[in-house]
């Protein structure tokens, strides 16, 4: 209906608005009083008798005096008409209960959305000790919509679902049928019959069954119940006149037929509530829509409109120019959790989520300018912090002069839409084995991933991973345990890259793996290494121990290909490369090998004159006690100062060191420059702080690292307690008893020991309890997020909780906001390091931040 079109609707509108809420009833006022009632004890057979005699639709079970359930008409569905036992069974035994109850002092409106939102018939009303009942079709009746009935056809209550039976089914089909399709009336056909077309159809209702019951007819199929013939209406009917003959003829069922006089569907009481509730909210939002229009009307018009925004089942909100909100409505609280005084006054942004970029608001705000509205989806957050989806639609309010006064935004939440969307796209992206994303998904986002880094000049990765030799393990141990090795392989390579890359399952034994945002391709090689890495120890299946090897090819765009299926293709043919080399290793695709390779080269080479060039140098990170913030010790962490390369960082050249060997000269000049630097520290009379070291598997592997490191702590005098190395869980993977034998033996010289990179290794949680460490390290991948995802926080929560539980000190990694910060202090995280606090730091550059605080003894 065009409300500015027509000013005769209009006028009608403004009618049924007033006749709608002005003066609204209470449920006391249309109770029935004179209930039907029966003890819990009475037989079925007789509460039916009564009901069919009194021409109700249920019976209230009163116990002591209180009613303690009640039997309606919907009731007989559950019931076996064909044993005769049933109307002997006591009325505790088939009565529904709880009761639904509602005071007699409860708003007509308010007891007619709980009708609609609850799907029930029924409602007890309670007005001290006195009871009475208010039906659908009592709703229904005294709604006092008549000028709106009017307006209204009963074609638009048409659903065309309309399923007739043949008049010689037989009543258990009758029940199955209505049971199955939650129908409370059905049509029954008398085709078959040969009756006259006026009286080919009848129905056969709930109150229909009670008869059954209540006669104890032997009927023999459903013609001989149904009522005939159906009583019809044209689809050009107003919903008034429908409404007034089914009151007349005592009925809650009434036939439609179309303009060639056809059979299309019933409509029943519920339909007509239904119906009017949801024009109601069509209505509303046409009326948004329109807001120039409705500036227009008058005082009383407003206050209108104000009543159904009060009784609108989604939420509304309403700001002023500056985006201050001045009003919202019952729905608004419902949804989000917020009383109308908490956010009177405050910013739409009290509801935000955090999940939509700046970038999304500048974009709804510019159409908000052009167009005067903005429609979509996004994430807000109700008051417990729950975070929830939900379709908004704003719009600018204009006086007559044009001026921008207001925002009206109407929402509502689409949780349960977002489940089915996401159930349908699991099933049709995702493989059911791994959960990972399947082929079709994979193609999707590796062109989403190829249409950024072309946006962004960006590179981005394709490594094809294909297990060596899978079909030995299909063939001899059975399909069961391949589902399992494949289960724990994906698992295994999830866990070795980043959160933002993308895991897929190509079918078989093959997987595929999108690496965005690469600042160099060298980046794709580090995280093919961590996967073989991830892939070396054994899976156990079915108490068997099986060793994984893969072959990973990668391609890198736009160095190989420029599009999605050329990149998977190269990055195949890399992979049978790499098995030509050996199986359990990765090749980088041919054209761009070689150039590779020979820079690869050149870094190694000049590696080998880094050293005596003097061309290392130490940063040290700050690790912060997170409840006063001080300074408790700092990392320290390597840099090459190449000559004309500048600056490089470790991921670029500490795996050729740990290839060449060179990793063990190197380590042992971190080691001997990190004691001299906490020595200096000491002797400056400052306040003694920790000084943590990576020390490499290799490293720690060679013979007389001890001895070495002892040595150190002679030299340059290092107390007992201020020494921490940092090991990785890579150390145990050899011999798992001589890492724990050297490890108490550094415990003995007073080095402390900490588990880096915990979560993200072999075994941890396995080895934990018999490793004799101080300190575990949770690896920065899982902070990144757990101040945004549940599961991220519940990890790291488990982890402290973990740590303390073992007697450990727990340190995270990687905390660069204060939402991190939050999070680890609820959580009992004791000490953290990150960019939020310091980023790594050169000598002098620590000492200016932090400045002489002298040891307690004033020394």
């Amino acid at each position: 209906m065009s409300i500015a079109d027509d000013d005769s609707q209009l006028q009608g509108l403004t009618q049924v608005y007033q006749q709608a809420f002005s003066d609204s009833l209470t449920v006391g006022e249309i109770a029935r009083w004179d209930l039907l009632s029966c003890q819990p004890d009475d037989r079925l057979e007789e509460a039916v008798r009564r009901m069919h005699e009194r021409k109700v639709s249920s019976i209230l079970v009163i116990e002591a005096g209180q009613p303690v359930g009640i039997w309606t008409e919907r009731d007989t569905l559950a019931l076996d008409l064909g044993k005769a036992e049933t109307l002997d069974l006591p009325m505790r035994a088939v009565m529904s209960h709880p009761l639904r109850s509602a005071p007699a002092s409860m708003a007509l409106h308010e007891l007619t959305q709980r009708f609609r939102e609850q799907g029930v018939r029924h409602y007890l009303i309670e007005d001290g000790q006195r009871f009475g009942i208010v039906s659908l079709s009592d709703i229904v009746l005294n709604q006092g919509l008549e000028h709106y009935l009017r307006l209204r056809k009963v074609h638009s209550l048409v659903k065309k679902q309309g399923v007739a039976l043949d008049a010689g089914a037989s009543l258990a089909e009758l029940l199955v049928f209505m049971r199955d399709h939650g129908r409370d009336a059905v049509i029954i056909d008398f085709v078959a019959a040969g009756v006259e077309a006026d009286e080919r159809y009848g129905i056969v209702t709930e109150r229909d069954l009670v008869r059954v019951l209540a006669f104890h007819a032997d009927y023999r199929c459903v013609g001989d119940v149904a009522t005939r013939p159906l009583l019809t209406v044209r689809h050009t009917e107003n919903l008034y006149r429908v409404r007034n003959i089914m009151a007349e003829r005592k009925i809650r069922h009434i036939g439609v037929l179309d303009e060639d006089g056809e059979l299309v569907d019933v409509v029943s009481f519920a339909d007509i509530l239904t119906g009017m509730e949801l024009a109601y909210v069509h209505e509303l939002k046409q009326a948004l829509q329109e807001t120039d229009h409705a500036l227009r009307r008058s005082r009383d018009d407003l206050f209108l409109a104000q009543r159904v925004i009060d009784n609108s089942l989604e939420g509304i909100m309403v700001t002023d120019a500056r985006g201050v909100i001045i009003s919202v409505n019952p729905a608004f609280t419902r949804l989000t959790g917020y009383s109308e005084a908490e956010v009177l006054g405050q910013n739409p942004s009290i509801l935000s989520s955090g999940r939509q970029s700046p970038a999304f608001y500048r974009r709804m705000w510019d159409s908000l300018a052009e167009h005067g509205y903005w429609q979509g989806e996004l994430w807000n957050r109700r008051r417990n912090g729950e975070i929830y989806p939900e379709l908004l639609h704003i719009a600018e309010i204009r006086n007559g002069q044009g001026e921008l006064t207001h925002y009206t935004a109407l929402f509502s939440d689409i949780s349960r839409l977002k489940e089915s969307e996401a159930r349908i796209r699991t099933l049709a992206y995702y493989d059911p084995l791994t959960d990972l994303p399947n082929r079709r998904l994979l193609e999707d986002r590796l062109s989403v991933e190829i249409s950024h880094a072309t946006r962004k000049k960006d590179r981005l990765g394709v490594l094809f991973v294909d297990l060596d030799r899978f079909k030995r393990i299909n063939d001899s141990l059975g399909h069961q345990a391949g589902d399992q090795v494949l289960k724990e392989v994906a698992r295994r390579i999830r866990g070795s890259v980043r959160e933002v890359d993308t895991v897929g399952r190509m079918g078989g034994d093959e997987f595929l793996v999108i690496l965005g945002a690469l600042e160099r391709p060298e980046a794709a090689a580090a995280t093919a290494r961590r996967i073989l890495t991830a892939l070396l120890p054994p899976i156990e299946t079915d108490g068997r121990e099986l060793i994984i090897t893969t072959s990973i090819g990668i391609s890198i765009y736009p160095d190989d290909a420029t599009d999605a299926a050329t990149l998977v293709k190269n990055a195949d043919v890399a992979m049978y490369r790499a098995k030509e080399q050996g199986r359990n290793s990765f090749q980088l695709f041919q054209p761009s090998m070689n150039a590779r390779s020979l820079e690869r080269l050149a870094l190694q080479t000049a590696l080998h004159g880094a050293l005596a060039g003097d061309q290392f140098r130490l940063h040290f990170q700050p690790l912060i006690d997170t409840r006063t913030e001080e300074l408790l010790a700092v990392e320290a962490l390597l840099r090459w100062q190449h000559p004309v390369l500048g600056m490089i960082g470790p991921a670029d050249f500490i795996p050729l060191a740990e290839e060449s060997g060179l990793i063990i000269s190197i380590g042992e000049w971190v080691l001997r420059d990190a004691c001299r630097h906490l020595s200096q520290w000491l002797s400056a009379g400052r306040k003694p702080i920790g000084m943590m070291v990576n020390i490499s598997a290799r490293q720690f592997r060679q013979p007389d690292f001890v001895d070495c490191v002892a040595e150190l702590l002679a030299e340059w005098q290092v107390p007992q307690g201020l020494l921490t190395f940092e090991l990785t869980e890579s150390i145990l993977v050899e011999d798992v008893d001589s890492a724990v034998e050297r490890m108490h033996a550094l415990r003995a010289l007073g080095i402390q020991l900490a588990l880096d990179d915990f979560g993200t290794g072999y075994s941890s949680f396995a080895y934990l309890k018999e490793l004799p460490v101080d300190l575990l390290k949770i690896d920065r991948l899982f902070i990144r997020g757990i101040d945004r995802n549940v599961r991220d926080a519940a990890l790291v929560g488990g982890i402290v909780f973990l740590g303390k539980s073992l007697g450990m000190k727990v340190i995270a990694e990687g905390v660069e906001t204060r939402a991190h910060l939050n999070v680890l202090q609820d959580q009992g995280c004791e000490r953290a390091q990150g960019f939020y606090f310091c980023e790594p730091l050169t000598w002098d550059q620590l000492l200016q931040r932090y400045p002489v605080v002298l040891r307690p003894d004033g020394q």
